[in-house]
């Protein structure tokens, strides 16, 4: 299948562009590399610019015939989405609606959308379903909905059919410890993690020690990034065959706490990970991990990795990787 993927550069888009090449598809990225990094692509062809670029859009799905779009390209931190509303309205709305209708109008009709478990906010239901009540309690969750919306539109009004795939926490990286998650910006648990065992952070933040749980501590779905990955293989894979547009969970079905994550890395890694309590963060719910089994289903996906796989390659790839992709050497191709 011909395939851009948009926000390739990045973290979950670089792995999924790795699938999709050794499975024989032929990939093209557009990536701005304000958040990506070029070298996470090796030989990929990767064309710099911005998803609103109309026209840089629209040459490349008519000279490289493109018959689906992963589109990864967003801003994903919620605290600053919090601090920068407007920003994440322009890019993760905004544009997504201008290479939506680019794309309309190159008659591409596939599209694979990065959605969010953030889109449930503080879950009524545990686990949580693709029908329970979508209630974003930041601008980045809100965006995601936003764009949900108008797929669903796209769809009804020019037959672009979609299937919008709701993450929850992705982390780990490559078997082989070669690709990872550049935690020089990362927000997220595990990265945190890992750079306070390698002495990069001097602790890690525990955001509320006392919720109704077993140590006090959150509970969430860790999902591998690899099994993230496959799931968009098995999406386009759906869509290719005729299947409807669809929004489906993707997570491993279980919970774990930050404490649990902290615990194994010190385990698998060896190393002291000092962690401080603070206080708890708004909007932050207590537990909430996915009902899959739409994905089980609807896509024959099931995760692969368990959370002990998660940080065991996220060890390999950080403590390799210190400095994420400073240095590596660009391959030529984009």
């Amino acid at each position: 299948m011909r395939v851009l993927v948009t926000g390739g550069a990045g973290y979950i888009g670089s792995h999924t562009v790795q699938q999709l090449r050794q499975r024989g598809d032929d990939v093209i990225v557009l990536d701005s590399l304000e958040r990506g990094y070029r070298a996470a692509l090796g030989d990929t062809p990767c064309v710099v610019g911005d998803i609103a670029d109309e026209d840089l859009v629209t040459q490349i799905c008519r000279r490289q015939r493109i018959e689906a779009v992963l589109h990864f390209a967003a801003y994903k931190a919620v605290g600053e989405s919090m601090a920068q509303p407007a920003r994440y309205f322009l890019n993760n709305v905004h544009k997504t609606n201008i290479l939506l209708e680019t794309l309309r109008q190159a008659g591409v009709t596939r599209f694979i959308f990065s959605s969010s478990a953030a889109v449930y906010g503080t879950p009524t239901e545990l686990p949580v379903r693709e029908t329970s009540p979508l209630q974003p309690e930041n601008p980045y969750a809100a965006s995601k909905v936003m764009v949900e919306q108008m797929l669903r539109w796209f769809d009804a009004c020019h037959g672009m059919r979609f299937v919008s795939l709701r993450y929850f926490n992705a982390a780990g990286a490559a078997l082989d410890g070669q690709m990872g998650e550049d935690f020089r910006a990362a927000t997220n648990l595990v990265p945190l993690v890992m750079k306070a065992a390698l002495g990069k952070l001097p602790h890690v933040e525990i955001y509320g020690t006392d919720y109704p749980t077993p140590d006090g501590t959150c509970i969430r779905d860790y999902i591998h990034v690899l099994d993230l990955a496959d799931a968009h293989l098995r999406a386009l894979d759906y869509l290719a065959a005729g299947g409807d547009s669809e929004t489906v969970n993707l997570g491993i079905g279980k919970g774990y706490s930050v404490q649990e994550v902290i615990d194994l890395a010190l385990h698998l890694s060896g190393k002291a990970i000092p962690s401080v309590a603070v206080a708890r963060r708004t909007g932050d719910p207590v537990a909430i991990w996915a009902d899959n089994a739409k994905a089980r289903d609807l896509l024959h996906w099931q995760p692969r990795y368990a959370l002990e796989d998660i940080i065991r390659t996220a060890w390999r790839w950080h403590s390799s990787h210190p400095n994420g992709f400073e240095g590596e050497r660009i391959s030529a191709g984009g």
